[in-house]
């Protein structure tokens, strides 16, 4: 793509804070003359609806934002490529396929990456849920294996295990989860955490507290390395692992100041304290001023004070919007079987109306998206 001036601001990636700001700028206009989203793939998957979908109660194509025409309907450029390198000082970003666009601001939003065989080890049967498309494409490949192991003792992880646990299939299946060393959801409350170990032996789903590796094709746990795991996790036809975010490498390689894990270090306002015309978001980003956990619903209610801070920039002010997140969200976890657990803080209650509230939840928020484009 030939990119004969710079863009007023370039979007980088379609994540949830992105869709705000897209949102915003069809309801009030774009800020600035030239603008883009760069996005490697017209639409965003709700990862929320995932689960849903490996236990047969949404189709494949649940869940899915149209990042492009969201773009397009506030009258920007989409351009449909990935970032592969940043020059914050020369104003640029390099792409697979575009080459170098120019910016005057840019704000990021590509999310985190798999980190699964960095911290496991290569093994063929491992698949990891980041990219998410990546994991509903493998796990369609899959087909229905009998017996599956789950890496990652958070929210994640805990509702992937259930989800495989319940998906249609005519074979008799056993689902392992392995949570690692600091045990099952450990940002939860004792209550909450208890009512999901209850909900896991129900489902007869194996737990093991522990951490694991996979060294020549073999699944280890525990700290002796000798020590292989049990003969159900043996058997594992595949590894879901589900074990957060790592940072990409080119924010660092650019120049940006990361913290300690490689992600785009930020001020309470997303700004790079390194680079204030560049600005980011979602799990990508580390504010440096409190700790925001790396949770799509965070990068949602960030999205609307992003989107107010680009314009503030945008009209030549300094912004004044951030986002604290309240000291407790609700989680509501699914079952996979007509039943959810919802959870607030220490509290948590298992109930159908909980999965109701879940599905309706997830199908207002991406209807909220597409009445927005439904005309195109």
């Amino acid at each position: 793509m030939k990119n004969e001036a710079p863009f007023d601001l370039i979007l980088l990636g379609g994540g949830h804070a992105h869709c705000a700001v897209l949102t915003d700028w069809i309801a009030n206009g774009v800020p600035a003359q030239r603008a883009a989203l760069v996005s490697p793939a017209p639409h965003l998957r709700y990862s929320g609806m995932v689960p849903g979908w490996i236990a047969g109660q949404y189709p494949a194509d649940a869940g899915l934002v149209d990042v492009r025409a969201l773009a397009l309907q506030a009258g920007i450029t989409f351009i449909e490529d990935r970032c592969i390198a940043i020059d914050p000082v020369a104003n640029a970003v390099m792409t697979e396929a575009s080459g170098v666009l120019r910016f005057a601001n840019c704000s990021i939003d590509t999310g985190g990456v798999g980190k699964a065989a960095k911290l496991l080890g290569d093994d063929a049967r491992l698949i990891d849920v980041r990219p998410i498309d990546g994991l509903v494409e493998r796990l369609e490949a899959a087909g229905s294996p009998e017996n599956v192991t789950v890496i990652g003792g958070g929210a994640g992880g805990v509702e992937l295990a259930f989800a495989l646990n319940n998906r249609p299939s005519d074979e008799p299946q056993a689902i392992a989860l392995i949570t690692g060393k600091a045990g099952l959801l450990p940002d939860f409350a004792r209550g909450p955490r208890e009512m999901v170990r209850r909900e896991l032996e129900m489902q007869e789903i194996a737990v093991f507290e522990s951490d694991a590796v996979l060294t020549d094709g073999t699944l280890q746990m525990g700290d002796d390395p000798q020590t292989s795991a049990d003969d159900p996790l043996k058997s594992a036809e595949i590894l879901v692992a589900s074990l957060g975010s790592g940072a990409p490498d080119w924010p660092a390689s650019g120049g940006l100041e990361v913290d300690e894990n490689g992600f785009i270090a930020v001020d309470k306002f997303q700004r790079s304290i390194s680079h204030s015309h560049i600005f980011a978001v979602g799990d990508v980003a580390s504010r440096q001023d409190i700790h925001v956990p790396r949770s799509g619903v965070h990068a949602v209610h960030a999205g609307p004070l992003l989107a107010a801070n680009l314009r503030l920039v945008l009209s030549g002010e300094e912004p004044r919007r951030s986002y604290r997140p309240r000291k407790f969200s609700l989680y509501i976890l699914s079952t996979a079987n007509e039943e959810a657990i919802a959870v607030y803080g220490p509290v948590a209650t298992k109930a159908e109306w909980a999965a109701d509230l879940k599905a309706w939840i997830d199908k207002r928020w991406l209807a909220s998206y597409a009445k927005l484009t439904q005309d195109m």
